[in-house]
């Protein structure tokens, strides 16, 4: 090859040979990588279906051998349900007999137990023999609520043997017979135990629902009880008749008014404000709490708006406020218009002590005491309390001008022969929850005189009433706020038909505002008589 020739060949085809090459290498390369993904990820799904597979044909043959026992054990069953009908059969024949026995046979009962006699009542669905026992065994009472919830289950109908009882009460009202007292306390206590407290009537028959509706429709009558007012129906009464009407879901049957007049004339009732939930007032309940508070019953109106859930209306520490400067007011007010008399001094010490322990148990009861001390309420009742038993000790009481009951001799001479208490007192245990909050105070003692400095919480001036006394008109049950506490009686035995009328401590009303706000003691006036509280 000559120069000439060599010289005329060029590098460019060469080297776009080799570019070409590289680049059909790069696509083989790129080729073969995705070739080995797609083979790993088809070998993956391959293993995974295949065990899947085997999964699944193991899950078959379990299930299939399921199948196969399940069978075998309905099989076996069926095989032995004519024997076992033939066992159930017999035993239900036993105690079909020893039932019917039971029944029959009255004398059995004077060998059982308390329970086992509530327990034959409720199968016989016996209630005016339940009720008669009831009665007999009064002594026991503290013992009959749970034992009789207990037997109810044993009722045929429990609802239906409470209306039983409750018609027989209210045709021996009607009729006028004597026992009424006894009758109301055994049938308050079934209708607590027994009545359930929500409102709809669930579980009760359509008849049985009717029948309960003309049956509280005649016991509203008897007691005279309207849209007006309460009428002759006392407060025990009050809260059956309610709870009645919420149990038989016969809320529809009466109006709406007539039962809101039930709930705010016995607020004081301690299951009041649980009524008046479930009766579902609604916006109503802030009509009864404003209406409470209007006619001076602070205590009641705390406990509705803590049930109710509006203490942001109707703050609870503002309505315990107001209604202790009301007994202050209260107390003052009785000791001027009895001018300081012996007597007015005891009322006044009386109203001082009933409307303190009464907020110190509404505090209580309503977990307040963050923010609402007691301290000194409760240091203030201690002396009280301790003055009054210091001069009981230092002062005879009067002999009394009644001659003993003879026991058999002339003349009456002689000890009693019977240390038997009075019924009242016998029979003192009523049904709890169908008692006011308050317990009543029973004190008595001579006249006495407050000897200490005493100071309420923020209180610069205390106005006390004058020279006080103590003697008798202790014995009142306390039912209502100490600002207007018209007399209530406990449900044993002295569930009277007409609210009492008379105002705490038997003097006036609190004077005073009827709002619930703030107080200040210094803003009081001082009186005129000297006060017995050494002013601070």
């Amino acid at each position: 090859m000559t120069p000439e020739i060599a010289i005329q060949i060029s590098p460019e085809p060469i080297q776009s040979f080799f570019n070409n090459l590289e680049s059909q290498k790069t696509i083989i390369n790129t080729i073969t990588d995705l070739h080995k993904t797609l083979i790993t990820h088809f070998s993956t799904l391959q293993a995974s279906l295949s065990q899947k597979s085997q999964n699944l044909d193991s899950q078959i043959k379990t299930l299939v051998q399921n199948t196969r026992n399940a069978l075998q054990e309905f099989q076996n069953r069926d095989d032995a349900i004519p024997d076992r009908e033939s066992v159930l059969q017999a035993q239900v024949e036993g105690r079909k007999a020893d039932a019917i026995a039971e029944i029959e046979n009255l004398r059995d009962l004077k060998n059982k137990g308390l329970s086992e006699i509530f327990r034959v009542y409720c199968r016989r669905m016996d209630s005016d023999g339940l009720v008669k026992f009831m009665i007999a065994k009064r002594k026991e009472a503290s013992a009959f609520k749970p034992e009789i919830a207990a037997a109810a289950e044993e009722c045929v109908d429990s609802m239906r043997l409470v209306l039983d009882a409750v018609e027989d009460f209210v045709g021996v009202k009607m009729e006028g017979k004597p026992g009424i007292v006894d009758r109301r306390w055994a049938c308050a206590l079934l209708i607590q135990s027994m009545v359930p407290l929500s409102l709809g009537g669930g579980g009760v028959g359509r008849n049985l629902k009717e029948r309960a509706a003309t049956v509280l429709e005649r016991w509203r009558k008897v007691t005279g009880a309207d849209e007006e007012g309460s009428g002759g129906i006392g407060s025990g009464e009050a809260s059956m008749f309610l709870q009645m009407v919420i149990g038989f879901g016969l809320k529809e049957k009466f109006e709406e008014k007539f039962l809101k007049n039930l709930v705010v004339d016995f607020a004081a009732r301690k299951d009041m404000p649980k009524f008046a939930m479930t009766l579902d007032f609604g916006k109503q309940l802030e009509d009864i709490i404003d209406e409470l508070v209007k006619s001076r019953k602070e205590i009641e109106a705390v406990y509705f708006a803590c049930e109710s859930g509006l203490t942001k209306r109707f703050p609870p520490v503002s309505l315990l406020r107001s209604c202790l400067k009301k007994c202050r007011k209260n107390v003052n007010s009785i000791s001027k218009s009895g001018n300081h008399s012996m007597a007015a001094s005891e009322k006044a010490v009386d109203a001082e002590l009933e409307a303190t322990k009464a907020i110190i148990k509404c505090v209580e009861d309503l977990k307040l005491e963050s923010q609402f001390s007691i301290d000194s309420l409760k240091k203030r009742i201690t002396q009280l309390e301790a003055t009054k038993a210091d001069r009981r000790k230092s002062t005879g009481s009067k002999p009394s001008n009644k001659r003993p009951h003879g026991g058999g001799g002339k003349g009456g001479s002689g000890p009693s022969s019977s240390s038997r208490p009075p019924k009242s007192r016998r029979f003192s245990n009523a049904s709890p929850s169908f008692l006011p909050r308050y317990a009543s105070q029973s004190l008595q003692g001579p006249v006495a005189q407050f000897s200490g400095p005493y100071t309420y919480p923020t209180q610069r001036v205390y106005e006390g009433p004058g020279i006080s006394s103590y003697g008798s008109g202790y014995a009142r049950s306390r039912a209502q706020s100490p600002a207007t506490v018209p007399q209530q009686y406990t449900y044993a035995a002295h569930d009277v038909g007409v609210p009492g009328g008379g105002t705490y401590g038997g003097q006036g009303s609190y004077g005073g505002q009827d709002t619930y706000g703030a107080y200040d003691y210094g803003t009081a006036a001082v009186p005129m008589y000297p006060p017995t509280y050494p002013q601070q």
